[in-house]
């Protein structure tokens, strides 16, 4: 599958993968930032963003996304940063081609096996009936009846957009459908063949997330035996966008220090 994706700056490789409901456009901000010393590619996985939908959905498939994307533009050796869902993608594809890449930065997400927990979310996007519904406010009302935490709701509503503006058709940017019935697919663990070394390794925590916890540490050394585990105290489950400043220094410094 031809991902859609944004290109900036001149330098290292950097790619940056978003998590479940996001898109690039999550990260322009930061992306821009670190295009002022790297070569970043802002990435859409498939069923997300502008890149196409498809009824195939699952860590597999998405890591050869991202390996068709690497081919295609010949990115040699890339830095991989992955925020939750692309942490795992960007953990799989370490795992299985750890030759063609120089970092990984794993963004508020362990490899293990997560339990369902987003079912307020799709119940709630469920709930916004797109033949129905003429105006973004009322999507935002709808959401509101079951999500009460209002960062969510506008994160999520970055990927409504107007489908047919002239005959006030909203829809979502990413494959509901798809994401629905195939949900728990976003919460299995990655399954490693060895321990990973070679490569430079960075996992950054949210303090106020419980994605990974003290009890995930072990378990992620086992993995990585080389990896660092930062964590930021101010920031929840979107760490980037939470505590920008913290987060770009973090892995700026891992780069410059820790990537060949």
């Amino acid at each position: 599958m031809k991902l859609n994706f944004k290109k900036l700056g001149s330098g290292k490789p950097l790619i940056i993968l978003h998590g479940l409901f996001g898109s690039l456009d999550n990260w322009q901000t930061i992306g821009k930032q670190f295009a002022e010393k790297f070569t970043v590619y802002l990435v859409d996985q498939r069923n997300h963003g502008q890149s196409p939908h498809n009824v195939a959905w699952d860590y597999q498939v998405m890591v050869d996304d991202l390996d068709d994307l690497i081919h295609d533009e010949n990115i040699q050796k890339p830095i991989l940063i992955g925020h939750s869902m692309g942490g795992k993608t960007a953990m799989l594809y370490a795992n299985q081609k750890p030759e063609k890449i120089a970092g990984l930065v794993v963004v508020d997400i362990a490899p293990k096996q997560y339990d369902p927990h987003h079912e307020h979310i799709l119940k709630a996007l469920n709930a916004v009936d797109l033949d129905k519904i003429t105006t973004r406010k009322e999507a935002e009302d709808i959401l509101s009846d079951y999500i009460k935490d209002s960062g969510t709701k506008q994160f999520l509503l970055k990927s409504l957009y107007w489908n047919d503006l002239e005959n006030k058709k909203l829809d979502w940017r990413f494959n509901r459908k798809v994401i629905s019935e195939n949900i728990a697919t976003a919460g299995l663990g990655i399954q490693f063949h060895k321990p990973l070394t070679g490569f430079a390794v960075l996992f950054i925590a949210g303090g106020k997330s419980d994605y990974i916890t003290e009890k995930d540490h072990d378990f992620i050394k086992k993995m990585f035996p080389e990896a660092e585990i930062k964590t930021i105290e101010n920031a929840g489950h979107w760490v980037h966008a939470e505590a920008p400043v913290d987060f770009y220094s973090i892995v700026f410094e891992f780069i410059e220090s820790r990537v060949k």
